[in-house]
């Protein structure tokens, strides 16, 4: 019999910023390596053979909780991989729900009539996933091992081990980041002694820690971007106090069919020259998705850091999204990824 802890990698950038993140590679956010290092306390005691992981960074970065505390050397696997979304890749949710409401349905809901141009099919993903668990299982008989992989299609699988039928996947719950699912297998045949469990975010010394509030509505699709089309980038901005950068890039983000944010970046690269969400829509988590497309710019034009001049009040903002103040009286945040969790 070979004991397979199956667990979710931890908070990345595009679940936190509400990008999609297929097969990109993603950086862990300041919550993710704080998810890591509540997995680390959770597993010191629980002995592990050997570890495999998706050989995406967010999965890589996460499954050092586990190998490099107990000196494994872990086995990068392109077959644990997220499924991949097409013409979807990289985009914001919000503008998938504006683009395609009924597919974005589906993907939650009936993940066997989800279609995206270019994409693998839900049950491909469920083929690949079982394939490569059970294939790992077999081959580490009377063995414990950890495996890392990805939401969906852990989701995917666990459903399938529930007995769903491909119509009622759907109803099968999605664990939050770092969820740790325990199975057996033998003799050919896997299932669940416990899915999804996330105990070791619940404690004093994890909780301690949180300082970006979680999205209280999961489902939520956040904010799409576009440039101007009209005055609303002033308006926005008039509406917070501030004024445009003449000669910045301007991103306006829209709830829907409203405008309520804006972002605007450079003129050097890394800088955000201005951010703001209107009063009415905060606390929504959107101002964080304003970061998210400066980071998508930012790596886009080759750097790895961003820069910010904080105005009144927003110090604590910067400081909730992982900048650091400089001497200069600017702030930075740090954005590059680690080599070490870069597949090759």
């Amino acid at each position: 019999m070979t004991r397979i802890y199956l667990i979710r990698h931890a908070e990345a950038e595009g679940n936190l910023y509400r990008i999609v993140q297929g097969q990109g590679n993603s950086n862990l956010t300041d919550r993710g390596w704080r998810q890591v290092k509540a997995l680390e306390r959770r597993f010191a005691d629980i002995h592990i053979d050997d570890v495999y992981t998706s050989d995406l960074y967010r999965t890589c970065a996460t499954a050092s909780a586990v190998y490099k505390p107990k000196r494994i050397v872990p086995h990068r696997r392109k077959d644990l991989r997220e499924i991949y979304v097409g013409d979807w890749e990289g985009r914001t949710w919000g503008d998938i729900a504006r683009r395609w409401p009924e597919q974005m349905g589906y993907f939650s809901h009936r993940p066997d009539l989800w279609y995206s141009q270019g994409a693998e099919t839900a049950l491909g993903v469920l083929e690949r996933i079982r394939t490569a668990v059970s294939s790992i299982a077999a081959g580490n008989e009377g063995r414990t091992i950890a495996i890392f992989s990805h939401g969906y299609a852990i989701r995917l699988l666990l459903a399938d081990l529930q007995g769903y039928p491909a119509e009622r996947m759907g109803e099968s719950p999605t664990g939050q980041n770092t969820a740790v699912s325990l199975l057996e297998y033998e003799n050919g045949e896997m299932r669940i002694l416990f899915r999804d469990d996330v105990s070791h975010l619940k404690t004093e010394e994890y909780l301690s820690g949180e300082t970006v509030r979680r999205v209280a509505d999961p489902l939520e699709p956040g904010l799409w971007f576009q440039p101007p089309q009209g005055k609303e980038a002033e308006e926005i901005a008039a509406a917070c106090g501030l004024t445009l950068h003449p000669e910045a890039q301007t991103l306006v983000g829209w709830s829907r069919e409203t405008p309520v944010g804006v972002v605007q970046l450079g003129p050097e690269a890394g800088r955000v020259a201005l951010a703001c969400i209107l009063p009415a829509y905060r606390g929504k988590g959107f101002g964080g998705q304003l970061i998210g497309q400066a980071v998508q710019w930012t790596r886009a034009q080759g750097g790895g850091e961003l820069l910010a001049h904080p105005g009144e009040g927003a110090q604590g903002f910067l400081l909730a999204y992982g900048f650091q103040p400089l001497k200069s009286g600017d702030f930075a945040k740090d954005i590059r990824f680690i080599p070490e969790f870069l597949g090759e």
